[in-house]
């Protein structure tokens, strides 16, 4: 049972403080809610604000290494957890010396870097909001996020990224400062000034003001602003509490249990602008004294795994694009193996899904041949991708297809499942070995509530709800969403359809908003279909499925391109592989245009084939796809298609081919 903790009951943990609240949401920037505090286990657990969290691990591990950079001679720059807290507290000094207002945000767009944890913390320690502002943000996405968070500063990485915040400079009257990181500053640009600058005025401050700041904060109030990656409308201010994030990093520590203080090593290259990389990269790490090194900013364009050759992290996240390409890569050089080493191959992966399925069904004896294949096939994989010391794999941020993950457990690489939302925090559910499964999104997590609504069972179907000490207190500035999104009795809404077994494992079978009506009147859930195209035609880079409202289901295929290292976007010339794959098909063409101009009778036929075999997998023939058309040109972040966490923004894309859809149904 889930109580609000009395006001008489108000523990302060030295200059912390909850203060009483009457309701659990708030849109308010100077908004407190109550606490959804439990009466026994991991929800009943004492709060703790941002800057409490940070001075107990700089105290406990003061010699630690916290963040870790890479500098121009090749070597690592590390920072001790006592480092970390005071250059946050300097920075921090700096920020109220420069203007920040109590509630007022300090927004933060780069690659992940120290200066971005610093700047992030530091916010929040002098009273403010720290907002995380996505790389690929044009400048008027960069203003919707100033301006509605009422920005007195912004933190740039570089002189692109700044170009963006001085175009819209002139119409955000609370900017009073902008601070670049990296490279050279123009010293005559009014309000700028260089990182270095900023910690030299921040060092010349007294504690006064910061002491006197810090005995303002409430830990139940924002500390931390998401915005949602607005596939539908303008971008959303999710607004989080100091409880929401501290209190979601300790469910998260209690579910991997073995994390080991100082021990422990991640790379942080997933953007940070992103609710779970947030969660983990900087607040479970925080929880928990484990190292963070950063990747460089074209990791995503292929240095990730150099990076990870370097530091062997002992836990690695990534977003199922990034398992997808190394899918990729381990399936193109086990096609050019010679045929021993594919049939060695081939028994080792046997022996891998034989201990891990055990592992799953609860048998946990290691076979000689599984130690063999270890030792001889699978300690090599991990060591060229840099994971042989990485003990948890997980996946998280969109579906990934259990085929893939099946794929990976043959490689003795179990990756598990996370859901969740930047409404919820980051996370609801996780899975840890040896307890989860290919089909499920995790375990849920301690202390977290969980309902489907419509449906008459516990269990689901029906939409996920979820209710705990993680849900966010709501939008900022947005009255009437925040009520859309939790309902009266504080549940919050998830837009997903899924389902839980009796080991507490959940599933998500589709998404409300997703979910294709048929002209027959058949619901279509149209991810797992997209997944099985895929499956089939491994050189397809992207299925989107269409057909609400149709009297039958087609699709939109495009296929692997060539990419722009510096922006990401597609060329028409097909990558490596896809040419070698085009090529065996008895086709001469080399780009996109020139299958689509031609529809390249070999490569057409080899793509409806791959439907046909998808096809047989349909539960009924209303699922099954009729027509496909082969896009212009492959998806990305740069061209619109794709959301920062390389989600499908489908809006886009029915717009954007929407002559191509209606081509698909003229007859």
């Amino acid at each position: 049972m889930h109580t609000s903790l009395p006001p008489a009951n108000f523990r302060s943990l030295g200059p912390e403080q909850v203060v009483p609240a009457d309701s659990y949401t708030s849109w308010l920037p100077e908004g407190r809610v109550r606490l959804r505090l439990a009466s026994r286990g991991i929800a009943a657990e004492p709060p703790i604000s941002v800057p409490g969290l940070l001075r107990r691990t700089a105290t406990r591990y003061p010699d630690a290494t916290a963040l870790a950079t890479k500098k121009e001679d090749g070597k690592w720059h590390r920072l001790t957890y006592k480092q970390y807290l005071q250059r946050v507290r300097t920075c921090a000094k700096a920020f109220l010396k420069l203007g920040l207002q109590r509630y007022h945000s300090v927004c933060i767009l780069g690659f992940n870097s120290e200066q971005w944890f610093v700047a992030d913390l530091a916010a929040i320690h002098a009273g403010g909001y720290a907002a995380g502002i996505y790389t690929t943000n044009s400048a008027e996405a960069c203003f919707h996020c100033l301006q509605s968070s009422r920005a007195n500063i912004c933190a740039v990485q570089d002189k692109k990224q700044l170009e963006k915040i001085l175009s819209i400079r002139p119409r955000l009257p609370h900017l009073k400062a902008i601070i670049q990181w990296e490279g050279p500053v123009d010293t005559g640009v009014p309000g700028l000034y260089s990182w270095e600058q900023v910690m030299e005025m921040g060092a010349k401050e007294t504690d006064e003001q910061l002491e006197s700041v810090l005995k303002t904060i409430a830990i139940n109030e924002g500390c931390t602003l998401v915005y949602t990656s607005g596939t539908i409308s303008q971008p959303k201010a999710v607004m989080l509490s100091h409880d929401n994030l501290t209190w979601d990093a300790r469910t998260l520590e209690e579910r991997v249990r073995d994390l080991q203080a100082t021990h422990e090593r991640l790379v942080s290259f997933l953007p940070l602008s992103h609710v779970a990389a947030q969660v983990v990269d900087i607040y479970l790490t925080l929880a928990t004294g484990v190292a963070v090194y950063f990747a460089k900013p074209d990791a995503l364009k292929g240095s990730l795994v150099e990076t990870l050759k370097e530091v062997r992290p002992t836990r690695f996240l990534a977003v199922p694009r990034v398992w997808e390409k190394m899918y990729e890569k381990i399936m193109a050089v086990g096609a050019a193996s010679g045929g021993l080493k594919r049939s060695l191959a081939s028994w080792a992966k046997g022996k891998a899904l034989e201990f891990h399925l055990g592992r799953i069904n609860g048998y946990d004896g290691m076979t000689c041949g599984y130690k063999m294949a270890r030792s001889i096939v699978f300690n090599k994989i991990r060591d060229s991708l840099g994971l042989d010391k990485c003990t948890t794999f997980v996946t998280a941020a969109a579906p990934l297809s259990p085929d893939i993950k099946r794929f990976f457990l043959s490689l003795d690489i179990p990756i598990m499942d996370a859901f969740g939302m930047s409404e919820a925090s980051g996370a609801h559910s996780l899975s840890i070995e040896p307890k989860f499964t290919l089909e499920s999104v995790g375990e849920l997590l301690e202390g977290v509530e969980t309902k489907f609504g419509g449906s008459m069972s516990v269990n689901g179907p029906g939409e996920i709800m979820l209710r705990g000490r993680h849900v966010f207190m709501g939008y900022l500035n947005d009255e009437q969403k925040t009520r859309d999104a939790i309902d009266p009795d504080g549940w919050l809404l998830s837009g997903d359809v899924g389902r839980a077994d009796d080991k507490n494992f959940l599933y998500i079978t589709g998404r409300i908003k997703e979910l294709l009506i048929t002209a027959g009147g058949e619901n279509v859930a149209p991810v797992l279909i997209e997944q099985a195209i895929c499956k089939e035609l491994l050189h397809v880079g992207y299925a989107v499925l269409i057909g609400d409202r149709r009297k039958f289901l087609s699709v939109l295929l495009t296929l692997r391109a060539k990419v722009n290292p510096d922006t990401g976007a597609p060329y028409d010339e097909l990558d490596k592989e896809t040419a070698k794959w085009v090529s065996s098909l008895g086709s001469k063409a080399t780009t996109i245009s020139a299958i689509v101009k031609n529809k390249d009778p070999a490569v057409y036929k080899a793509l409806e084939e791959g439907i046909g075999r998808a096809n047989k997998q349909a539960i009924s023939n209303a699922q099954k796809v009729q027509k496909f058309a082969v896009l212009p040109c492959d998806f990305s972040v740069f061209s619109g298609e794709l959301g920062p966490t390389l989600k499908l923004k489908r809006h886009v894309i029915y717009e954007k081919y929407k002559d191509i859809i209606e081509d698909l149904y003229k007859d």
